[in-house]
């Protein structure tokens, strides 16, 4: 498999637009374990394996551990995440899957339980912004690093 286009060369201003979106999300104050598994869940719901190569090291990195990041795709049945990680797992697959999902009241209501509206603001633009990532990366066949 090869790259089909390097957008962000052919587009540098939607890349800049793109990293100061990131760098917003970055700059709000949302737990970064929390950023990364919200990053992997999407990613891997989207099929990104540029994206999901990329999480996985950082949550590594953070001191995530190996049974969390390959228990996420079963996030509902572990007994590893906190309420908080369940509230915005939750909303992250009901965002993601929005075209099926509309994003049910309950979703929204077990968000509202564990965060603050700020929170469910920062944790929406979050998931917007890593499934805004993995459609570009798809759509360009941006490989995997290493």
């Amino acid at each position: 498999m090869e790259a089909r286009m390097d957008i962000y060369k052919l587009l540098p201003g939607a890349y800049k637009a793109m990293m100061g979106l990131q760098a917003f999300v970055n700059e709000c104050g949302l737990d970064k374990t929390l950023t990364e598994l919200i990053k992997i869940r999407a990613s891997q719901i989207n099929g990104c394996a540029f994206c999901l190569n990329m999480h996985t090291k950082e949550a590594r990195q953070m001191g995530e551990t190996e049974q969390r990041i390959y228990g996420l795709p079963a996030w509902e049945e572990a007994p590893y995440y906190t309420d908080k990680e369940r509230a915005a797992l939750a909303l992250t697959e009901a965002v993601t899957l929005v075209s099926a999902t509309r994003v049910p009241d309950e979703v929204y209501k077990a968000a509202q339980a564990v965060f603050t509206q700020q929170e469910i603001a920062i944790i929406t633009m979050a998931i917007v912004a890593i499934n805004s990532w993995n459609r570009i990366a798809i759509t360009s066949r941006t490989l995997p690093q290493g």
